[in-house]
């Protein structure tokens, strides 16, 4: 049975275990090195890859034991990243030899970088990539490792949503390890967003459990929107673009005037999101942020949770193509005065909810901004 060295992510025994799907002291695990090989970051990416390098030595672990199943686990894992299995020969702690397979990236496929440290990447992403990894291995044996390939991205989104999710606390003094009995949880499909089923029980108002109840959620990230404000010039700045779900609907106008909104990358602020989102959007700067709430965007439907913003700057131009190619975005803007800007809301002539609610707060706190 072939034993693996480890030298990236997989050297982080909480995402191991969730690769595996079971406790690493099942296994034997220990240190180890790759002679003539260095680890280096990989250009635009989260996660490492070796490459020959005369004179370096490779960090790593040696595992052994490992079953079928947790060798098919890890082809899965590491599908998703374009990685394939080669056999080297590696040192062990005690400077004895040992044969190996070690995961490397086909030819070409991702560009190096610096070196890679495991600590600094542990640090940042680890428990994001921890519980992507649960997300991931739950479609094991239902959806192929290339398929997995496009949504690496998400899976880590919507695992720091979790993180910034178990934050969220306002005083309520119900448990839900108490008042919820989970009878199934399933990830029943994902193509970018995910579909997850429940069966569960919640303790009732009168405080009897209510009656199992089965349901589905949209399974998205947090995201930002952001109503970019010119207190001197009193106008505010709204960005266009084609929502293919509007379509869907037999929206003939599916085109949506809008607030700047996007993802909160993993380990992003929401701040940092905002500020990002502007630029990539508009190339709009803010000299500040106003928070005005944070919220489920549809609760009874979606796990998405939108941190609403005013940034204040100065809004001096527009753009015909704001937005990243990469993501299919075709942007435009334009700058309103105030004044027509909640009157074309009073008229209802806006479709996007936070745009909506932002514009009521603006309306609200306009005379304090200005003064």
């Amino acid at each position: 049975m072939p034993d693996l060295f480890f030298y990236g992510t997989l050297r982080y025994l909480p995402l191991l275990e969730r690769v595996l799907g079971r406790p690493v002291q099942e296994i034997s695990v220990q240190p180890a090195s790759l002679p003539d090989h260095a680890v280096h970051a990989v250009h635009g990416q989260d996660f490492p890859m070796i490459q020959s390098s005369r004179g370096s030595n490779a960090q790593g672990v040696f595992v052994q034991d490992l079953s079928p199943e947790d060798l098919a686990r890890l082809a899965f894992y590491e599908g998703a990243f374009d990685y394939d299995l080669s056999p080297m020969t590696i040192v062990l702690h005690d400077g004895s030899e040992a044969q190996a397979q070690v995961f490397f990236p086909a030819p070409g496929t991702w560009q190096p970088t610096g070196l890679w440290s495991l600590q600094a990447w542990a640090d940042k992403l680890g428990e994001i990539t921890a519980l992507a990894a649960e997300e991931e291995m739950a479609y094991y044996g239902k959806v192929d490792a290339q398929t997995m390939l496009g949504n690496v991205r998400p899976f880590q989104t919507r695992a720091w949503a979790k993180i910034l999710a178990r934050k969220r606390r306002t005083g309520d003094p119900r448990d839900t390890g108490k008042d919820v009995i989970v009878h199934r949880h399933e990830r029943a499909y994902v193509n970018y967003f995910g579909m997850e089923e429940i069966d569960l029980q919640h303790r009732q108002h009168d405080g009897s459990m209510g009656p199992v109840l089965h349901r589905s959620g949209l399974m998205q990230g947090s995201a930002v929107s952001v109503l970019p404000y010119d207190p001197i010039r009193d106008t505010v700045l709204l960005v266009e673009q084609f929502r293919p779900p509007a379509f869907l609907i037999d929206d003939p106008e599916p085109w949506l005037w809008e607030a700047v909104a996007g993802m909160i990358d993993p380990g992003e602020t929401p701040e940092q999101a905002a500020h990002r989102e502007a630029m990539e959007e508009a190339g709009v700067q803010f000299d500040r942020l106003e928070y005005v709430s944070g919220a489920y965007s549809s609760s009874g439907s979606s796990s998405g949770f939108m941190y609403l913003y005013v940034g204040l700057g100065d809004l001096t131009h527009t753009t015909t193509n704001g937005g990243l190619d990469t993501e299919g975005e075709d942007i435009r803007s334009q700058i309103l005065p105030f004044d027509q800007f909640i009157d074309m809301t009073d008229r209802h002539l806006f479709k996007d909810v936070q745009l909506v609610a932002l514009a009521y707060w603006l309306a609200r706190h306009r005379d304090q901004l200005r003064a």
